[in-house]
């Protein structure tokens, strides 16, 4: 049998930490390494003690627990505390204690093959991070840093490792540590840290607890933002001038729109009208056919006011009035880098300017046959390819198209590609010539007197022949050539009454062969005499127009020696 001095040699032989209590709680048994570290005598109460172990002992003394391993905060070291009942006839007569310290349980666990090998990943995932790791202990101590965080800082982990983060606040290091908040807070703390040279990082701080609670880590990983911070500015100042512009330019429409007036009179101008409105209801693609000056901006800005989309942009685009070189950049946009003289950080097209608006292609035959692929790709999917760029974006845009050139001929001759024809040609409305709306041309003719007379704060009307002769020229520029007139009438007219000598000299000309007949001619007049009498017509309304002879050899395209005899043989000098 051992005697109780084999016994205690025995347990002073395992180079534990030993604890033997009995039934009641007394310890009957200490080993030698139990004796030096604990301070605890044999004989004594383990309530009394060690009374937080004694409340898991006395579980295993009760029969609540066969075994049971607990954590151990003894003085300044930590161990972990295994119990097992001491069992005897079947009964629980004691317990024994085996106490490991966490640094000889550091030790033998590292020996572990597993263990390294889990230690090798841990140490290649942290390493290899691309963002910056720091790791505490509970006093926010720096225990760990790895690569990443020491190209961030510009400095050696070894000058680092050690030191609290109380430190490195006070030396200038960091200006501030969430380390530190979270180890105070024992919550996540998010934080934006200044560094010298305008650096600037982004550092989380999380607290890491054992299975009691106790903050035994703080996991810190850091970001370098200086450049996204830089770009995000960027980007909100380019957002910014882009919300500018949209909103300067919506207000910009909203107030045309609404000063804009459309005049039909004819059933033809009518129908074209009421067609518009119908076709604004809807999200179909709408070519507007008619020959130059007649309108059709007037009608895209029609369909727009009243359809769903007015609440956002009309961008209108002249497909003639840009180089071939580049209409595609002007539309699509381009990334930068895309070709030479390309803005830096590279340019929205006009298609993404108009996202959820329309946009109004006017002289659309102009437009290059590698933009019509383009087009016709939007026209089908939606989406859009910027210059330079690989990647696709989606365009929520209704698209307008005009022209006054005959679109299927330019198909036939291979300048127009058939199928954009057919996906812009759904809804097709033709805007007659002015020529075509004869009921339409005196109350055009008024309004633009009366609109122009009001901007320069005057009062100007027609006689019965100036309207007469303006009614019936056929005004091969539309619209756009009758505002000229009107403009010009107004402007330049001396007197407030506006006769025949007050019209261009186009208007009288037209409005003297209109009405010069044969059939006014007295019987066996000769072609000479009539040539005679048109000349003299003519060269009345020229003196009445103009104060010289230059201006009126200018405006007849002759010499002024030709004007000087002329005006001598008709006795108009």
């Amino acid at each position: 049998m051992l005697t109780t001095l084999k016994i205690q040699a025995f347990a002073d032989a395992t180079a534990r930490v030993m604890i033997v209590v009995d039934q009641d709680g007394a310890i009957i048994l200490l080993s030698k390494l139990a004796r030096e570290r604990l301070n605890i005598t044999s004989g004594a109460p383990l309530e009394t003690e060690l009374p937080g172990f004694w409340l898991h002992v006395s579980k295993i003394l009760n029969g609540q627990q066969s075994h049971c391993e607990v954590p151990l905060q003894i003085a300044d070291s930590e161990y972990l505390a295994g119990v097992n009942p001491l069992i005897e006839n079947g009964e629980v007569c004691g317990a024994v204690c085996i106490l490991v310290d966490s640094t000889q349980l550091d030790t033998m666990t590292r020996r572990l093959p597993s263990f390294q090998t889990l230690l090798r990943e841990l140490d290649t995932i942290i390493n290899s991070s691309s963002d910056g790791l720091f790791v505490c202990d509970a006093d926010a101590n720096v225990i760990r840093m790895n690569p990443a965080s020491e190209r961030i800082h510009n400095i050696s982990a070894t000058e680092i490792i050690g030191h609290n983060m109380r430190e490195l606040i006070e030396t200038g290091f960091i200006d501030q540590s969430a380390a530190l908040e979270a180890s105070i807070s024992k919550k996540q703390v998010s934080m934006l840290q200044n560094k010298e040279a305008g650096y600037k990082l982004i550092s989380i701080a999380t607290p890491v607890f054992d299975d009691e609670g106790n903050l035994i880590r703080v996991v810190v990983s850091e970001r370098d933002i200086t450049e996204i911070d830089s770009l995000q500015r960027e980007l909100e100042e380019q957002a910014a001038i882009k919300d500018g512009f949209r909103d300067q330019m919506l207000a910009m429409q909203q107030a045309e729109l609404e000063s804009q007036q459309i005049i039909a009179r004819s059933p033809s101008m009518i129908r074209a009208l009421q067609q518009s409105i119908k076709v604004a209801k809807a999200d179909s693609s709408v070519l507007i056919l008619g020959e130059s000056g007649v309108g059709k901006g007037l009608i895209a800005d029609l369909i727009h006011k009243n359809s769903s989309r007015v609440g956002h942009p009309l961008i209108k685009i002249n497909c003639g009035a840009i180089p071939e070189s580049l209409i595609e950049a002007e539309l699509f946009g381009y990334e930068k880098g895309a070709f030479t003289g390309a803005q830096v950080a590279g340019k929205m097209g006009h298609f993404e300017l108009a996202h959820g608006g329309t946009l109004f292609l006017d002289e659309i035959a102009e437009l290059p046959l590698s933009s019509q692929v383009k087009l016709l790709r939007f026209l089908e999917d939606g989406q859009i390819t910027r210059l330079g760029d690989t990647k696709n974006r989606t365009a929520d845009v209704r698209v307008l198209a005009a022209t006054h050139r005959d679109l299927e001929k330019m198909v036939e001759e291979g300048k127009f590609r058939l199928d954009l024809y057919y996906r812009l040609n759904v809804i097709p409305i033709h805007i007659p010539p002015i020529r075509e709306r004869h009921d339409c041309i005196i109350p055009l003719i008024r309004y633009y007197i009366e609109t122009f007379s009001k901007q320069i704060g005057t009062h100007k009307r027609l006689t019965r022949a100036a309207l007469d002769a303006l009614t019936v020229y056929p005004y091969p520029g539309n619209v756009r050539e009758l505002m000229n007139i009107c403009e010009r009438l107004v402007v330049m007219a001396d007197t407030e009454v506006l006769d025949l000598a007050d019209l261009p000299i186009q208007i009288t000309s037209h409005a003297t062969d209109r009405h010069f007949s044969i059939d006014h001619l007295p019987a066996g007049t000769s072609l000479q005499d009539a040539l005679d009498q048109v000349e003299k017509e003519l060269l009345k309304k020229a003196q009445q127009q103009f104060k010289n002879q230059t201006d009126i050899a200018a405006a007849l395209k002759v010499n002024q020696s030709t004007i000087a005899r002329k005006l001598k043989k008709f006795g108009l000098t």
